[in-house]
């Protein structure tokens, strides 16, 4: 279970943890020793913690009357809690059934209580527990379900089972060696969920403008409608880009250095334009993707200016890049830089053909 949080006086607890029979406290400025001070505790922190530990036990302890599953570890997270639960599998109907015989109790108002046993009290060897830790100290802190658990256990739980108000098992997840993981939420938690969900489907029923129980399917028609115009949208950049290839080269006089940029580009588009105009002689330097920040490159050209250029052409526009066999292609983070690049390619060719 978490620790706690709160105030010593007006300063706050970072951290709590156990050390041997002691509680040391983190807090972020010194305390005067011997002062007098007010504790203050986050009680939404400790109750949430209650319920989730408190429905934890009884969760474990139903599941093993019910069905044998034995609990072999759980984790009590900020926003779900897990169980693992030895057994290969669950079935939902299994789910079901343990979801159905926790909240009976709930309703039944059991009572919890905590008690203290001796180290040596044999009635430890009768009580759950996955044993003590070595440097445990002082009495053996017992917490009982009437009638339904007696677990061995350090942790901070509510005094009935109405406190927890319900208990709702979300699941289960394949675990570790052989073992089932059992989602859960209780108490508040529960009620946040739901909130949280209800927020989704008003928003959801508003851009969709359908009711609640026609959302998945207007979803799926989304879905089907935007795979259809990515394809149409790809089948038109290649296109373009052969067109644009077929435009340069039937200039009388093609230039050695081409360069383009277009904000709806991939790869694949710049490829396309490279292989319809060749390198052999042409120096081309591409990019798609946001002009002013981040987007893909491609140099392509004569293996040896390409070899010479890439790594500096990268550096310029502050991206990564890697190229074999007169391409050189990668990421960009400064788009805002291509006039640069520019610049170096036209200075590189300048140099290339002195009399051009």
């Amino acid at each position: 279970q978490p620790d706690d949080r709160g105030l010593i006086g007006d300063v706050p607890v970072l951290r709590v943890t156990r050390r041997g029979p002691e509680a040391v406290h983190f807090v972020p400025a010194a305390l005067e020793p011997g002062a007098e001070v007010l504790l203050s505790l986050d009680w939404e922190r400790r109750f949430d913690h209650m319920q989730q530990h408190s429905g934890q036990h009884l969760v474990s302890a139903i599941a093993e009357q019910m069905f044998g599953f034995k609990t072999t570890s759980w984790e009590l997270g900020r926003q779900r809690s897990v169980i693992e639960l030895d057994t290969p599998s669950v079935t939902a109907e299994q789910v079901e059934a343990l979801e159905k015989s926790v909240n009976e109790k709930i309703r039944d108002r059991v009572p919890v209580n905590v008690r203290e046993l001796a180290a040596d009290d044999p009635e430890i060897e009768t009580v759950r527990s996955r044993g003590l830790p070595d440097d445990h100290a002082g009495p053996v802190r017992v917490v009982d379900i009437k009638g339904i658990d007696s677990n061995l256990c350090c942790g901070t739980h509510v005094s009935n089972l109405s406190d927890l108000q319900v208990i709702k098992l979300l699941g289960v997840e394949k675990g570790k060696k052989n073992k089932t993981n059992l989602v859960f939420l209780v108490g508040n938690r529960v009620l946040k969920s739901i909130e949280q969900s209800h927020s989704t489907e008003k928003a959801l029923t508003s851009l969709l403008k359908n009711g609640p129980g026609e959302h998945v399917e207007a979803v799926k028609r989304l879905q089907s409608s935007v795979k259809l115009l990515q394809k149409n949208n790809l089948n038109l950049l290649r296109d373009i880009a052969v067109l644009i290839a077929r435009e340069f080269k039937s200039k009388p006089a093609p230039k050695q250095l081409f360069v383009l940029h277009r904000k709806e580009g991939d790869s694949e588009f710049m490829n396309i334009i490279a292989n319809e105009i060749g390198t052999e002689e042409t120096l081309l330097f591409l990019t798609v993707g946001d002009e002013k920040e981040a987007g893909l490159f491609l140099l392509a050209g004569p293996v040896e200016a390409v070899e010479n250029l890439g790594p500096r052409v990268a550096e310029l526009l502050g991206g990564k890049g890697a190229g074999k066999r007169g391409r050189f292609q990668g990421k960009a983070a400064k788009m805002s830089r291509r006039g640069e690049v520019q610049a170096l390619l036209q200075e590189f060719i300048s140099h290339q053909n002195p009399g051009a």
